[in-house]
């Protein structure tokens, strides 16, 4: 290839030089010919900022000139994860936290870091690659992650010999840097409730909240190995580790978004923890009037006074099998049916199923109920009751002809065997039996099971508000699962349990970490959905680990970094979430790093 200067008329009398590079190459006939590679530009423009002559040389293999950089010898020494830590960056800051923790910082002459660069990167690694303390320094050496002033964070591994001899052979990580991220968990911990006002403030100005609605639910997290001394317990497991000590989180939303969470010991029942959650609304938040959406486990008589005794509202699920008086509503939903409009995973599906509902007169003077019939809901447990139904009744079967079969005489284990058998599998709602001449006889419950058939597909929706519709009701009892979704991405998407912290502290302090990369990850989904950009968070953060530090030797004893501009996918996220500088800071020193 070689530099050609064509000049071309561009009007009358104005005559302009233009640089191509041209290749040359022999023809089938063996003649050679030219051909464009490139049009550079007009000669005038370029030789103010390149060196035709120089570049010449290049496109010949030259040997560059003394002082200029060799193509062999430039090369990439290291290259890393940059995108997703971008992400949290941005809206890190954006929720303002790290200002809120740089003002609650108390000194620590220990610290070299700042606690708000310090928590980010517990919160960012929880949304990216969780994983424990000891579990982070492989993700330090996968992905860059620095400070505010651009010292990149490194992994402190102990020596393998001095590793082996010691008491903890299985820690490969330096012992200061799991202090370092120890007193950070405490150092976060105990600012917890101030941050969280902060941040609520913060979301009510950014997005206007509506903070008259309040949805709370509860969720449990299992520990491996003891628990800690006070919070842990064994209790009812939604993790289903019965064996296991617990602890229960208590989740508080408004308006889709998280503003406070409450861990409260692993015994305690979901409506013991109700008054506390209602005192710290009032007292830290200064929510005057509410209305409280909550589910079945949170109703009792004593929650309903206390909501009714500070002027709140509430919208709460009835339990369908606690109390009769519920069977006694579904039974007297007998008028027209309302139909609600369809979620949006139901208007997914080809034929949306339907959601109904009417309200029916209540016992209790000021106080409305609504009976809801769920299509979906219906077919899940009339499915669910009819595979129940088919293993006892299989079960009920093999006994009815052991007994036929004079295998089994005796009436007392004939009852016994009987009653085994249905207390597997709710085996007692549907079923009942008989023995008479010495006979065994199965039947359909005359009570129970048309009780069954009566539940499925329905739910009691009771609230006190007056001027609340029938719909809107539903809609918000349904808004709930969005509770329930956030629960399920702190245990499935940032791997919340299990638990292997020892002490109530650190406990506390790892749930809280969860918490605040909850909060990241809902602030990215919201801003992908307003773009229209149809990815969750966790494939957007996926997406963006193309957007990579690299760090590149010149081959003259010096390094320059950059940053690969990433996929299309990437660039799309990174517009949603307005970032447009992809640069990580400048260290104040080149390669300047902290542990």
């Amino acid at each position: 290839m070689f530099l050609r200067v064509v000049r071309a008329n561009v009007s009358t009398g104005v005559t302009r030089e233009y640089v191509r590079v041209v290749e040359a190459y022999r023809d089938h006939a063996g003649k050679t010919r030219h051909r464009m590679v490139v049009n550079l530009g007009r000669r005038d423009l370029l030789s103010a900022h390149l060196d035709l002559g120089k570049l010449g040389r290049l496109l010949h293999g030259d040997v560059a000139e003394t002082g200029q950089v060799v193509g062999e010898n430039v090369g990439a020494v290291g290259a890393w994860d940059w995108g997703p830590m971008l992400a949290a960056r941005a809206v890190w800051s954006e929720l303002a936290l790290d200002a809120v923790l740089d003002r609650l910082e108390r000194p620590d002459r220990r610290a070299a870091v700042r606690l708000s660069d310090r928590a980010l990167v517990l919160v960012a690694n929880r949304l990216t690659a969780p994983g424990s303390e000891h579990a982070l320094a492989q993700w330090l050496e996968n992905d860059f992650v620095c400070d505010r002033c651009g010292r990149r964070f490194i992994a402190a591994w102990r020596d393998d010999a001095e590793r082996k001899a010691s008491r903890s052979p299985r820690v490969r990580v330096a012992p200061r840097q799991l202090q370092q991220w120890y007193r950070t968990l405490d150092q976060l911990v105990a600012c917890k409730e101030q941050v969280e006002h902060a941040l609520f403030l913060r979301l009510r100005d950014l997005f206007s909240l509506q903070v008259d609605m309040v949805f709370y639910d509860l969720t449990s997290s299992y520990f491996e190995g003891r628990g800690p001394p006070e919070k842990g317990a064994h209790g009812h497991s939604r993790d289903d580790k019965p064996r296991n000590p617990q602890v229960l989180v208590g989740l508080v939303m408004v308006d889709g978004w998280p503003i406070a969470h409450h861990v409260f010991q692993g015994n305690w029942r979901d409506a013991k923890t109700v008054p506390e959650v209602l005192s710290d609304l009032e007292q830290r938040f200064g929510l005057k009037r509410i209305v409280f959406v909550g589910d079945r486990g949170m109703v009792t008589s004593d929650n309903l006074t206390l909501l009714r005794g500070h002027g709140h509202g509430y919208i709460v699920g009835r339990n369908r099998r606690r109390c009769g008086e519920v069977f006694d509503y579904i039974q007297s939903a007998t008028g027209a049916w309302i139909e609600c409009p369809p979620g949006i995973t139901a208007r997914e599906k080809a034929t949306p199923p339907k959601t109904l509902v009417q309200e029916v007169a209540s016992k209790t003077p000021g106080v409305r109920v609504f009976v809801v019939h769920s299509e979906e809901r219906h077919a899940y447990e009339r499915g669910q009751r009819e595979k129940a139904m088919a293993r006892v009744r299989a079960r009920l079967e093999k006994l009815q002809r052991r007994v036929a079969e004079g295998r089994l005489k005796a009436p007392e284990k004939i009852g016994a065997a009987a009653a085994r058998i249905l207390a597997c599998n709710h085996g007692h709602r549907y079923y009942d039996w008989r023995y008479e001449d010495g006979a065994f006889r199965f039947f359909a419950h005359a009570v129970h099971f048309t009780r069954e058939q009566a539940y499925e597909g329905k739910y009691v929706i009771q609230t006190e508000e007056p001027t609340l519709s029938a719909v809107a009701a539903v809609r918000l009892y349904k808004d709930l699962s969005e509770v329930e979704r956030a629960f399920s991405n702190l245990k499935d998407v940032l791997d919340m349990r299990p638990i292997y912290h020892r002490t109530d502290g650190r406990v506390e302090a790892h749930i809280y970490v969860a918490a605040l990369a909850f909060l990241l990850h809902r602030a990215i989904e919201k801003k992908l959905k307003a773009a229209r950009l149809d990815l969750s968070a966790t494939e957007a953060l996926t997406a963006l680990k193309s957007v990579r530090v690299v760090d590149i030797d010149l081959g003259d004893g010096t390094t320059k970094r950059s940053v690969t501009r990433g996929s299309q996918r990437a660039a799309a996220v990174l517009r949603a979430l307005a970032i447009t500088d992809l640069d990580p800071p400048t260290p104040p020193q080149q390669g300047e790093t902290v542990l």
